[in-house]
């Protein structure tokens, strides 16, 4: 089994600016526009998520695609478009470009602030979990560590994530595969989002693209 799930060092990464929707996206499946809530291909640099950096690292919207970077170890940086779901499917590519594999990198969901909300994460060395901030404290679901999958592309590549949150029945896929499902009622409704960090090695470099938030 993996290391145990770190204590993030986190950084509150939160948009203020006009909520907007950006065309084109696509979750790799033909979804009816009346199922989709929220969609983002990030070509649209004012679409509505933040713009950070510090020597840290850096969320920015960077050539069509939404980055996170962070050159500190044992540290999470997050975005959010600054909206408000209750059930949600929500799909991601993301794109592992530089740094270690032993990272984590995700979907959030029922986001209420800086220190409350769900995650979705994997690896880029094949491990995986669902947990949740609860008070600033963090906890994954259902087990102790990380669990592996070879379902998980390794290394510099691209994984499509998918998280549901449908009433207390969170359930994680990659690549089309059901990996994660457990149940907790901590969180009815909230923001979405994307996070990604890093363990023991700094430089953790994502690119997310084709973000999807569908009615379940």
């Amino acid at each position: 089994m993996k290391h145990k799930f770190h204590f993030m060092a986190i950084l509150f990464v939160l948009t203020l600016a006009i909520l907007a929707c950006s065309l084109g996206a696509s979750d790799g499946e033909d979804t009816p526009a009346t199922d989709v809530l929220f969609q983002d291909d990030f070509a649209d640099s004012s679409s509505g998520w933040d713009s950070y950096s510090d020597s840290d690292g850096a969320t920015d919207y960077v050539n069509g695609v939404y980055r996170i970077y962070i050159n500190d170890t044992s540290t999470d940086y997050w975005a959010n478009p600054g909206l408000d779901f209750t059930d949600t499917v929500i799909e991601v590519d993301a794109t592992k470009v530089g740094g270690p594999d032993d990272n984590d990198l995700g979907l959030i969901c029922r986001y209420q602030d800086v220190g409350n909300f769900y995650f979705f994460i994997i690896s880029s060395d094949g491990y995986y979990a669902i947990g949740k901030v609860v008070d600033g404290s963090q906890e994954l679901l259902g087990v102790d560590n990380m669990e592996y999958s070879d379902t998980i592309k390794q290394g510099n590549t691209t994984n499509h994530i998918s998280a549901d949150c449908v009433g207390s029945h969170l359930v994680l896929h990659v690549n089309g595969q059901k990996l994660g499902d457990v149940t907790d009622t901590a969180y009815t409704s909230g923001d979405v989002g994307l996070m990604a960090g890093t363990f023991d090695e700094p430089g953790t470099d994502i690119h997310f693209d084709n973000f999807v938030v569908k009615k379940p």
